[in-house]
């Protein structure tokens, strides 16, 4: 039976009864995880989910008694730390239609952001979040933040003192650069809680905190730096030695791989979300590519519309994305090179259905029951004479 959000909330932030057997089965309570780290694919709920996490540990009023906002906000930071969608979108641009010479990244005014950013330039951190950014971005492209760090202009270093003009980021540079506002942000807080004794830290502005909640902070990032992220995030978390606990929700196979491997004492999860708008949080263990891997998800998908009967045009890009994956896995320079002896034939039908169409009146016809077929011959084709697949279903 599926779950509200609100109820997986719920069950992430609360102490599970297991059974464990020693000589006899017993019931224990297993401790709320130091850190629990959640596979989903896009648009199944993790924002949502972010949200409503929130919502529990720290709830708003909204019937006008009790706190006002500004109290309600504090009580929320105090509890939990939040990265997602909504993070991005206190940050907006300025571009100086005027004069089009100086682009600004403007900050949203409000509680949250008025404490954030105060807490970062009492701490000094503007240099930390431009090396941060470095490492994700450009080691030439600078922030130059104004002195209440409410705007910030970015520029080019070219060296000899030189600067080019202000520039505007592209969305995946602004992304990235929001990310290490809060990377900074977080790496303070795991520093400053390691500190034992409450009186001897630099600010008691974290000593309430409970949860570190992570949305998926991975849209932006090649391959090389999603990885770098990944290691770096992992071992931040590694070094925490207080009660702090983390959510970390991905789409991503490498990230959440990554985390996998680099963390201890984790617990992990898959969210799915059902046609009638309920959810299920399933816990996984074991080998993190024999469960969450995305070509494994794409090969189950395909497996199942054929033995259902129900393979439908989409299925062909399905098939598509799985030789694409196989073959860069490989080294082959065009995924056509794995296909059948009369490649030709079988690229065309493929692309017939994966093509987008050019013109709106154009329409390509539902597959046959042969086109169908097609379908499971190159998918046993994969399966049977790759090498890697052919390990797959061993492991399997």
């Amino acid at each position: 039976m599926g779950k509200t959000l609100s109820e997986i909330a719920q069950q992430l932030s609360t102490p599970q009864k297991v059974k464990k057997t020693v000589h006899k089965e017993v019931e224990a309570t297993r401790a709320v995880p130091k850190v629990q780290l959640i596979y989903a694919f896009n648009g199944t709920g993790k924002t949502r989910l972010s949200r409503d996490f929130k919502q529990l540990i720290a709830p708003k009023v909204i019937d006008g008694e009790g706190e006002d906002e500004a109290e309600q906000s504090e009580l929320s930071r105090k509890k939990i730390l939040y990265y997602n969608a909504f993070t991005e979108d206190l940050f907006y641009w300025d571009n100086d239609l005027q004069e089009d010479a100086e682009p600004k990244l403007k900050v949203q005014p409000n509680s949250y952001t008025n404490w954030l950013l105060t807490l970062l330039k009492d701490l000094g951190q503007d240099g930390n979040i431009v090396r941060y950014f470095q490492r994700y971005a450009n080691d030439k492209l600078t922030p130059h933040f104004n002195p209440d760090f409410t705007e910030i202009t970015f520029s080019i270093e070219r060296g000899n003192d030189e600067r080019s003009a202000h520039i505007k980021l592209s969305k995946g540079e602004e992304s990235n650069f929001i990310w290490s506002v809060f990377y900074t942000l977080l790496d303070q807080v795991v520093t400053i809680l390691n500190i034992a004794d409450p009186d001897a830290r630099e600010t008691r502005a974290f000593d309430q905190l409970e949860y570190v909640f992570i949305d998926d902070p991975v849209s932006s990032l090649d391959d090389n730096h999603l990885i770098e992220l990944a290691v770096n995030l992992a071992g931040l978390i590694k070094s925490s030695e207080s009660d702090l606990k983390f959510i970390i929700t991905t789409h991503s196979p490498i990230f959440y791989n990554v985390l996998f491997n680099e963390l201890n004492g984790k617990t992990c999860y898959m969210l799915e979300s059902f046609e009638d708008g309920t959810f299920a949080l399933t816990e996984k263990y074991g080998d993190s590519n024999k469960s969450f891997s995305y070509h494994l998800y794409l090969k189950q998908t395909i497996e199942q519309a054929i033995a259902d009967n129900n393979v439908e045009r989409f299925h062909f890009t399905l098939l598509r994305n799985l030789y694409e994956k196989t073959a860069s896995f490989l080294g082959y320079p065009k995924w056509s090179e794995l296909l059948p002896d009369d490649k030709q034939l079988y690229l065309s039908r493929i692309i017939n259905f994966t093509s987008h169409s050019t013109l709106s009146n154009e329409a390509v016809a539902e597959p046959t029951p042969a086109e169908k077929a097609t379908v499971k011959l190159l998918l046993d084709h994969l399966k049977n004479n790759c090498g890697f697949w052919q390990q797959e279903q061993k492991n399997g």
